[in-house]
């Protein structure tokens, strides 16, 4: 039974899967890669396993070998091969007056392709571009157009809570985000309060959705009549975070419940 490894090619992008043959990987070493462009420079995401528990259908290409110093080296000319391709592509964007916003270069780790990511309202006419992109490199060229969301992962950056965007560090793949999300948590609709760097409802909203909802079922439901102190009073407000509800008495006045001390009375009476 071969042994599966898998393998990330970015620090946040979707994890592939290799045959790890006869090495013994740990997560976060380097190793070349056999993939469709030819060899690929990529990082154990997950220790080796048996195929039986992914259950992978299709042939894996394999791992090649553990990465050397020539590899490194590799690497760190590629990187300075997709920054000078990046300054000579964003010069002749603007001589050619093109609607695009390029933000990243990515060379193939032999370096024979070069690929240009970039956003843009509608279609753009590259041709006359990638013409004077291939006279300057001499090798393969593909425009690659990505969304707002994409460009956010590939670039980072601080989100609103202050830490590193969830897309760029551990999420994979993009769920569908609703406004009716921010709606059972609780937040602001106002668009620029719950929308990300990328202009886009937060990905957060998401993955904590589910949580909220699971919480919301011990809590009773808004606009509901209890009883409180032996008197009737309605439920206003829920706090899922602090675990706790507000009620309104008829007389207009108003008191926090905290959840668990309403269970201790149910379960006293």
């Amino acid at each position: 039974m071969q042994k599966v490894v898998g393998i990330r090619f970015k620090p946040a992008g979707k994890i592939y899967f290799f045959s790890s043959e006869a090495f013994v990987l740990e997560g976060g070493q380097s190793v070349i890669v056999q993939t469709e462009q030819g060899l690929g420079f990529g990082t154990v995401a997950t220790a080796p396993q048996e195929d039986e528990q992914l259950q992978l259908k299709n042939p894996l290409k394999k791992v090649f070998r553990l990465a050397t110093e020539e590899d490194f080296a590799q690497r760190e000319k590629n990187i300075l091969v997709e920054k000078k391709a990046f300054e000579f592509c964003s010069e002749s964007i603007a001589q050619l007056g093109l609607v695009m916003n390029l933000f990243s270069v990515e060379s193939t780790f032999d370096g024979n392709k070069l690929t240009f990511f970039f956003t843009a309202e509608g279609r753009v006419d590259f041709r006359e571009l990638v013409k004077l992109l291939v006279k300057e490199f001499r090798v393969r060229i593909e425009m690659r157009q990505v969304g707002i969301r994409n460009q956010a992962k590939m670039c980072g950056g601080l989100g609103r809570c202050g830490r590193e965007l969830c897309c760029s560090t551990f999420l994979n793949n993009f769920d569908p985000v609703s406004i009716r999300m921010a709606k059972e948590q609780g937040l602001s609709l106002n668009p620029t309060k719950i929308s990300g760097l990328c202009g886009r409802l937060m990905c957060c909203l998401t993955f904590e959705n589910e949580t909220y909802m699971n919480q919301r079922k011990n809590f009773p439901k808004i606009g509901k009549t209890i009883e409180v102190d032996e008197k009737p009073a309605k439920v206003i407000r829920q706090d899922i975070l602090n675990n706790q509800y507000t009620v309104k008495f008829e007389d207009g006045t108003e008191k926090d419940i905290c959840l668990e001390d309403k269970k201790t009375q149910t379960q006293e009476s």
